[in-house]
């Protein structure tokens, strides 16, 4: 008796340890996943996810459903992500400030952009313009640089807010030039351009998708590109590096992630199919038109990429003194 007892409690043993590899061999079940966008909708990264969502449901067999949590520059959604079961059913749209730059912006964060999440795929990168109205005496960085230093001050340069990438772009370019400017946070890229193209403003970074029009309409002057490689929709547009910045590349990136602790085969079969979905023509089309460049990143080099935007950033936001609002 004692040694069937024995036995059965071994058999036991035996199947409970088999059920997380019988669990993940089954994925996914048909249960939904949650694809968690912590900015609220229409932004870059809820576009893209709406991109995504129904492809990769479609690839996996199972829904994805895109649930909003915006808030505090990310920090909101992608905390609820990094609590949240590592059992595939929960994804994460990460992105530049999230997962890089909130790490050193606020004092208290209650995830770990590294530690916290499994990367998953890299989507893509999209550099910032800097651009001035165009009847502003700048012609190229070297003007702005040197106006900037003959004004008390130093030139006023707008963003969609504190912490935003276009912030960071410009404080990026002051830490390397060791040139002053004026950061003019507004709630929003549609209010700070307005102000740039209205001449209230002397300056702003952003993305092709919001100075571009204005370019084209010949309202805004493209100065420099902050790539390390020129843009195919501004080829005469050189990079800052080329301008004299050199090392200088920034992306305003956009990423998938898990919760720390996701299987790997589950990793390896998001990240797969989500490089099917970013390959295809459509997908391409639509990255480009957001002004990003497409990524084919493993998730390790995402891994390793991030750990390094992690420490760049945390250098600037200290020598720059930047805190969140």
């Amino acid at each position: 008796m004692h040694r069937r007892t024995m036995i059965q409690g071994a058999l036991s043993t035996m199947a409970t340890a088999a059920l997380p590899a019988l669990a993940q061999g089954s994925w996914p079940t048909g249960k939904a996943i949650t694809y968690i966008v912590p900015f609220p909708p229409g932004g870059n990264t809820d576009t893209l996810a709406r991109v995504i969502a129904p492809a990769l449901s479609t690839a996996l067999g199972t829904p994805v459903v895109i649930d909003n949590k915006g808030g505090a520059g990310g920090s909101v959604g992608s905390t609820l992500a990094a609590r949240a079961a590592p059992d595939g059913y929960t994804i994460l749209g990460g992105t530049i400030s999230s997962h890089s730059i909130n790490g050193s912006l606020y004092s208290k964060l209650d995830y770990d952009p590294v530690k916290s999440f499994a990367p998953v795929a890299m989507l893509g990168s999209g550099p910032l313009v800097l651009v001035v109205n165009a009847s502003s005496p700048y012609k190229t960085l070297n003007d702005v640089l040197a106006a900037s230093k003959a004004k008390a001050g130093g030139l006023s340069s707008a963003s969609p807010g504190n912490g935003t990438s276009p912030h960071m772009a410009l404080a990026l370019l002051s830490y390397q030039s060791g040139v002053a400017f004026t950061h003019v946070p507004y709630k929003g890229s549609g209010p700070a351009v307005q102000d740039l193209v209205g001449g209230q403003v002397d300056m702003m970074f952003d993305t092709t998708l919001i100075v571009g029009p204005h370019i084209q309409s010949g309202k805004l002057r493209p100065i420099a590109v902050s790539s390390s490689k020129r843009l195919e929709s501004l080829p005469d547009v050189p990079t800052i590096a080329e301008a004299g910045q050199k090392g200088f590349d920034m992306g305003s990136w956009q990423a998938v992630f898990a919760p720390a602790g996701t299987p790997k085969p589950i990793v390896d079969r998001l990240h797969a199919e989500i490089m099917k979905i970013v390959a295809t023509p459509e997908v391409q089309a639509r990255l480009k038109s957001f002004g990003m460049l497409p990524s084919d990143m493993t998730p390790a080099q995402l891994g390793e990429y991030q750990k390094a935007e992690v420490e760049k950033w945390a250098k600037v936001i200290k020598a720059a003194g930047i805190k969140a609002e």
